[in-house]
């Protein structure tokens, strides 16, 4: 078997410091899992996050996004497998799937609910562009029958640690099904989390509420040469493309995914898959 490696994820900050966007405060860590097959792995980025509206209950609260699956031509199994035993073996309070759970009609979408059933958390998910452009229906009704709550423009609140956690969930922003003020409408003021597919949408979240936002869609670059590859994010309205930001008065994370994305295996140059375990903090 082999063994386990660390290295550094933060490979961008300093790329978004210098074009001051500034991070999030947060230590991270990546492990690389072991090896099922070749082209299986994916890294475990740890990350704390620190908010001033956390509710004091949920300090400490630990959640683990997943994003960009592409079940089928787009990653194999394999590596869903892995996830989804890494996932358990991190006892998360909760789990997050921020959209691209396939990548065409050509993809298995029985496989999705299959292969994410196992996963132990309370789950809750959005949908993503390449879902809306393959079966949305099917993948809503599949999630929903193994028990992850699929959330179009409106939010749920899920009782952890004894209070209410407020998750909102914005809809696909790339294929123009987003609509913030409905997803926000009877939301809990405190203790709040917004999932959304495209970073972008971040953008047009209420400003200055010290919330986090979770999302993914670009693989974190795919190719990710330094200032080539923000530069062309930024060039296509894309400015936030992996890791952590700030934006409006609001926090922003972007997972580099687990699949690959064009129906093909893409090679990723330094962004390789991620599973991302976030610990929220209250900020003093």
């Amino acid at each position: 078997m082999p063994r386990l490696t660390r290295r550094r994820i933060l490979e961008g900050f300093s790329a978004m410091a210098a074009g001051g966007i500034a991070p999030l405060t947060a230590r991270a860590a990546a492990r690389r899992e072991r090896k099922v097959i070749a082209n299986e792995y994916f890294e475990c980025a740890e990350v704390d996050v620190f908010l001033h509206s956390l509710d004091p209950a949920h300090d400490g609260l630990r959640v683990v996004q997943l994003s960009d699956l592409h079940i089928g031509h787009g990653v194999p199994d394999g590596r869903i497998i892995s996830a989804v035993r890494e996932v358990n073996e991190l006892r998360p309070d909760l789990v997050v799937l921020t959209g691209d759970f396939v990548t065409s009609r050509r993809d298995p979408l029985q496989r999705v609910p299959q292969l994410l059933e196992p996963l132990e958390a309370p789950r809750v998910a959005v949908l993503g562009n390449h879902d809306y452009w393959s079966g949305p229906d099917e993948l809503h009704d599949g999630l929903e029958r193994i028990g992850v709550s699929v959330l179009q423009n409106e939010n749920t609140a899920l009782r952890l640690k004894g209070v209410d956690f407020n998750v909102i969930g914005v809809d696909d922003s790339t294929t123009g099904h987003d609509d913030v003020g409905a997803a926000y409408k009877g939301a809990g003021k405190s203790s709040r989390l917004v999932l959304t597919h495209t970073p972008s949408a971040a953008g047009k979240l209420p400003a200055w509420e010290d919330v986090l936002c979770l999302s993914g869609h670009t693989h974190g670059g795919q190719w990710d040469v330094p200032k080539l590859t923000q530069g062309i994010f930024r060039g296509v309205g894309q400015p936030w493309y992996r890791g952590a930001y700030r934006v409006r008065g609001n926090q922003l994370y972007v997972n580099r995914g687990l699949g690959f994305g064009s129906g093909t295996r893409l090679p990723r140059i330094n962004s390789d898959p991620e599973v991302t375990l976030i610990t929220l903090r209250v900020a003093m």
